[in-house]
């Protein structure tokens, strides 16, 4: 079991319509897998996330990310919208 220190996430959490978020391909590669099955998970057990727990990011704010962070670049030509998980 690994375990991830606040340390190697602290940068990776994002300021999203004024709460703390963790973009879905963020969570993927510290659980270590692909970002479709974090969000295959997400979509088959919604009972186990609360209410606002998982976001949409919208084309704006995604714009914003790749405009703002190059970690983001992969997204520019993306037609998915990324979620967001706080």
């Amino acid at each position: 079991m690994n375990i991830v220190k606040h340390s190697n996430i602290e940068d990776l959490i994002l300021d999203i319509n004024g709460g703390k978020y963790l973009l879905d391909r963020d969570v993927a590669n510290l659980y270590g897998v692909s970002t479709k099955r974090i969000n295959e998970a997400a979509k088959n057990n919604p009972v186990r996330f609360p209410k606002g727990y998982i976001i949409e990011i919208d084309k704006n704010q995604k714009d914003k990310l790749v405009e703002n962070f190059d970690r983001f670049s992969t997204l520019k030509h993306s037609s998915a919208k990324p979620k967001a998980f706080s």
